[in-house]
């Protein structure tokens, strides 16, 4: 979605166990016939004990600040009247009486929601009395908001199956409201969105409600606590005790509790542990619900709307189009790549940019150098290394002929200037340069949708900022420069401005993050920058929060170590560094060479360049992302091409030869409708692989917290040699039609978790191989 279109998008979050019937059957209605574009998501609550519905709506189409609005009557109330002429006839055009009358029976209505069973009768009661006079429920004769809040209230408390009401004379007038087309498009988007629930949190969910009962305390406070146990063997759900801070000797309370627990549909038994409370669950349950659900999603599944309405700003890569583009910028580009595609599946919307180091003298120095070296032809051909090869003959030059700095300054004086044969040189270096950066980008699989730079902040808005800093009295003179002095926040001299008035790279940043703010609004800011520039962040953050900008809180430096070399530094004004395509070309023929050691297999192959490229991308990528982000490392080429043990082949190799079963079974036709008899996977590896499985939303949500590509790459690894373990005992050709397409539905399953985690990742999963 692009961010215009997320600027014009309502965003609900509900419930689970607390459909919003009324909220989306409102916005159906409300936005019949509307003119313009309108859109609409639906998504589920993170957290299943939550009971409001939330709506949250972004800056932009509908209005100028960002809105959140809970609760079933402010919601419905805003739907009716968030579209002009349509949503008003179900509230604003009614006379005053009836007006009056409908918000009796909503706040009515929401006062019972949680009330006790007499006065949810009395009130099905009266609800039952009016439709007996009208036809609807409000004297005005006609649907109205009533209907809706009060339809969704008998769906919810008595037409659910464990209801304990019964109230006649209601179903003429249910099927009626059913019947309307909007409304029957909303039970579809309810029915779609609960569908995404993650099973494990019911399961959670069931043990927090009972444990909460028997030990007095919050349902909240009991799911929070929740922990998986370290050894299976004890369970699947594990309360630490001692984390609750109940008197008493925890121990004890642990065997006490295990005493009054119930099993259940969900819940099978509890355990003591010491001080642990361990909970096994019914994996025959899960196992029924999970690989149908999976099937259903597909793609989507492990996806959840946690960030829905949210908008973040990922600024990534950022190469320099005067130096090249090397092996040096790989981690900022995979590591931020994964942190985008990490908020999108939680469900914010994103804006990936590119801040291009594209200004500043040594473009100066560049021209100087394109004057007396350049070529049109080279530069046409690959403008990223003849650039490089320019750049470092002039700064050749330059160490013998001091002279030439001051020609750079002038030069590029001129560019600020507005010089348009400067800029137009200038131009045609940049855009170039682009077109380069994105066809290596899209061997690494990544996009962008912003191609920002220094450029775009001119010295008039530099000019702008130091003024804005000094009128805050931020801004002093040092030594003929002026600084922001931070240090009694540990930070030291912020440098603004040099002795000759020239501006630094901070107050460009600072410049970029206010204008950034004011085009987006946005709610997070990330910028994927390595470790050395841990105290440029720290000044950059604390001048915005001096300058009084409350968003400064939410901008955040995801740092990370560097990639060694074992040659030494790699330095641009030399000529050492490794050209970042150098090394993906070197990658992808040493991984061509690798296939074919095995002539047969590689004959098959129907592209074997594309294939080995992406193999060698996967093999780069995930031997930069297996450790943590904040470590060094260097790349292990011996290790990195191996298909056997944690390397990236090892990954496309475990979802190729997935896929290949499902085409060697394609007569079975399992989909998530199909009746497959999942009951007959009751083997300990598949139980094992279904365990599993469940867990991956977890894995999505948790990253958009931490940040960790490592998390995901273990996660992927554990995942794999679960299913290699499968492949030895869970044969799917030769059995009986019954066990095959239940050994099919359940490698469908682990292909697709597996295929998502590597897209999570960047990774493009093979089908072939």
């Amino acid at each position: 979605m692009s961010f215009e279109a997320h600027t014009a998008t309502f965003y609900l979050l509900f419930n689970v166990n607390q459909p919003a019937f009324a909220e989306v059957a409102a916005y159906y209605l409300a936005s019949k016939g509307a003119a313009g574009p309108h859109h609409f998501r639906a998504g589920l609550h993170y957290d299943l004990i939550s009971k409001d519905s939330l709506l949250n709506i972004p800056a932009g189409a509908f209005t100028p600040a960002k809105q959140t609005i809970s609760g079933k009557s402010s919601i419905v109330r805003y739907f009716a009247r968030a579209f002009e002429k349509h949503g008003a006839a179900y509230y604003e055009a009614l006379s005053p009486k009836v007006q009056a009358e409908i918000d009796d029976w909503i706040d009515s209505i929401r006062k019972a929601t949680d009330a006790d069973t007499d006065v949810i009768s009395t009130l099905a009661q009266r609800i039952a009395d009016a439709v007996a006079k009208g036809g609807y429920v409000t004297s005005a004769g006609k649907l109205s908001l009533a209907d809706l809040v009060a339809w969704d209230f008998v769906k919810v408390h008595i037409k659910s199956p464990n209801s304990k009401v019964h109230v006649h004379g209601l179903d003429a007038w249910f099927k009626k409201i059913e019947g309307v087309a909007e409304i029957k498009l909303a039970l579809e988007e309810i029915r779609k969105v609960q569908s995404q629930v993650h099973q494990l949190h019911l399961f959670r969910e069931q043990a927090a409600l009972q444990l909460s009962e028997i030990l007095k305390l919050s349902v909240t406070t009991i799911y929070n606590s929740l922990e998986a146990p370290k050894d299976v063997k004890m369970g699947d759900i594990s309360v630490p005790i001692p984390r609750l801070r109940l008197p008493g000797n925890p121990a004890q309370l642990a065997q006490e509790t295990v005493k009054q627990f119930k099993p259940n549909q969900y819940l099978l038994r509890a355990i003591a542990t010491g001080p642990y409370l361990n909970i096994f669950i019914n994996r025959d349950l899960l196992r029924d619900r999970l690989v149908p659900q999976i099937l259903n999603l597909s793609d989507e599944y492990g996806a959840n709307a946690s960030g829905f309405g949210k908008t973040s700003i990922v600024e990534f890569s950022s190469p320099n189009i005067a130096k090249p583009f090397h092996a040096g910028h790989l981690r900022s580009t995979i590591i931020g790549n994964f942190v985008n595609r990490v908020l999108k599946a939680n469900g914010w919307a994103t804006v990936a940019l590119n801040y291009l180091g594209d200004w500043g003298k040594q473009y100066g120095l560049l021209a100087i150098g394109f004057s007396r070296y350049g070529s049109e032809e080279e530069l046409e051909k690959d403008p990223i290394r003849h650039l490089f090869n320019v750049y470092v003959k002039i700064n050749n030059d330059k160490a013998e002929n001091p002279s030439i700095d001051d020609e750079a300054r002038a030069y590029f004086r001129k560019m600020e200037e507005g010089d348009e044969e400067a800029l137009g040189l200038w131009q045609k270096f940049r855009d170039l340069s682009i077109v380069k950066y994105k066809d290596i980008y899209e061997r690494l699989n990544v996009t962008f949708d912003v191609y920002s730079g220094e450029s775009q902040y001119s010295a008039q808005q530099m000019e702008s900022v130091v003024n804005e800093l000094r009128d805050l009295g931020l801004l002093v003179p040092s030594e003929g420069a002026h600084i922001v002095d931070l240090k009694e926040h540990g930070l030291g001299a912020a440098l603004i401005t040099k002795t000759d008035g020239s501006m630094l790279y901070l107050s460009r940043d600072v410049a970029a993050a206010i204008e950034r703010q004011k085009k987006y609004k946005f709610d997070n800011m990330f910028y994927i920058v390595g470790d050395q520039q841990i105290h440029h962040f720290k000044q950059l953050f604390k001048i915005l929060e001096q300058m009084g900008l409350p968003w400064s809180a939410n901008c955040q430096h995801i740092s990370f170590g560097m990639v060694k070399s074992k040659d030494g530094n790699m330095s641009t004004r030399k000529g050492t560094v490794v050209f970042l395509e150098d090394m993906l070309n070197s990658t992808k023929e040493e991984m061509r060479a690798v296939m074919m050691r095995n002539p047969e297999k590689y004959a098959q192959i129907e592209n074997p360049e594309h294939v080995s490229d992406v193999i060698g991308m996967t093999a780069i990528m995930t031997n930069d992302m297996s450790s943590r982000r904040i470590k060094d490392y260097e790349l292990d080429w011996a290790k990195m091409f191996l298909f056997e043990g944690d390397t990236g082949p090892y990954l496309q190799y475990a979802h190729s030869r997935l896929s290949s079963i499902e085409r060697k079974n394609a007569e079975l036709s399992i989909t998530a409708s199909s009746e497959t008899n999942l009951s007959i996977l009751n083997e300990k590896e598949a139980h094992a692989l279904i365990d599993i499985l469940a867990q991956f939303p977890d894995v999505v949500r948790d990253s958009s917290k931490n940040f960790e590509p490592c998390n995901v790459v273990s996660y992927l690894f554990t995942l794999s040699h679960a299913i290699s373990v499968c492949f030895e005992t869970l044969w799917v050709m030769g059995q009986e039609k019954e066990v095959a397409e239940a050994r099919l539905a359940l490698y469908i399953a682990a292909r697709t978790t597996l295929g998502n985690g590597m897209r999570l990742l960047g990774f493009r999963p093979l089908e072939r191989m």
